[in-house]
């Protein structure tokens, strides 16, 4: 149920929307070409079973975390759900 100004179903396509960009973020983050075989950021080996079950890793599980948890952080909110962007 829709109210104000939105129309009927309106809710349903904004949430649509932020669970497409999501998935669409992350399909553009998953890695492509050839693993390495040492991390890009320690210098450490990275593990082979890690090589073949993600192809073309770049980074340690280690470095792999912290540098999700960096980008996390830096994804304050959500552009589309904010005040701000529905009064444009």
């Amino acid at each position: 149920m829709a109210g104000g100004w939105s129309r009927d179903g309106a809710e349903h396509e904004q949430m649509d929307a932020t669970v497409n960009d999501a998935l669409e973020r992350a399909r553009r983050a998953l890695p492509t070409g050839e693993s390495a075989e040492f991390c890009d950021e320690c210098g450490n080996a990275i593990l082979e079973a890690r090589r073949v079950a993600v192809p073309g890793v770049q980074h340690c599980i280690g470095c792999q975390t912290e540098l999700e948890k960096q980008a996390k952080a830096v994804e304050l909110f959500n552009r589309r759900g904010s005040k701000d962007s529905q009064l444009r």
